[in-house]
């Protein structure tokens, strides 16, 4: 029974010790890319040891994808905090819309997520992290207006990829200072137009 408590101390130190690497990590990459962040640099901005760096990931682009799955699990619990099945199609789609772009201004994030990350990991584990931390609602929630009937005879896979797309570049133009009310308008009208109210 003693020996419960120390590895707790030591489960929280190790936990510190993430935290820390991947707090300066973010602060590293996203103010100077992540070709121009190294290692020495984030093990001294997290005040811990190469040692330890390597102790919680393989290399630099472990770091990395770490740091895109703790973003990406982010916007997506803000996303599922503001929409609701029992809106109508088109208010869950806009609550949906306005919900990502809010959580993608948050500082550094559209540059992690949308630049830094695919070039780092790829458009294709990108979309695995995306759909393992809830990126997959944008589908579903196609789905259930599908059988809601408001969506017409469109494959819904495609618009999904389509949606993504445009509502990533909106977060993209918010992020670097965009009007978000001309983008959440034009969302609107672009949902609109899909979506039969």
């Amino acid at each position: 029974m003693q020996d419960a408590k120390p590895r707790r101390k030591q489960a929280e130190r190790r936990a510190e010790t993430r935290r820390a690497l991947l707090g300066a990590a973010r602060k590293l990459i996203v103010a100077k890319g992540y070709a121009e962040t190294g290692t020495p640099e984030i093990v001294k901005d997290a005040d811990v040891t190469r040692g330890a760096l390597y102790h919680h990931f393989s290399d630099k682009a472990d770091l990395m994808r770490a740091l895109v799955h703790q973003e990406a699990a982010a916007v997506a619990s803000e996303i599922n905090a503001d929409t609701s099945t029992d809106q109508s199609p088109l208010d869950a789609f806009m609550a949906g819309a306005k919900a990502y772009f809010s959580a993608m201004s948050a500082p550094g994030r559209a540059r992690i997520l949308l630049l830094e990350g695919p070039a780092v990991l790829g458009l294709g584990e990108m979309a695995e992290i995306d759909r393992e931390t809830g990126g997959a609602t944008l589908l579903e929630g196609l789905r259930h207006a599908a059988a809601q009937g408001a969506i017409g005879d469109i494959p819904l896979e495609p618009l999904a990829d389509l949606l993504s797309s445009a509502f990533d570049r909106a977060a993209l133009a918010i992020a670097n200072g965009g009007d978000s009310e001309a983008y959440e308008q034009a969302t609107k009208k672009l949902l609109a137009g899909i979506l039969k109210a």
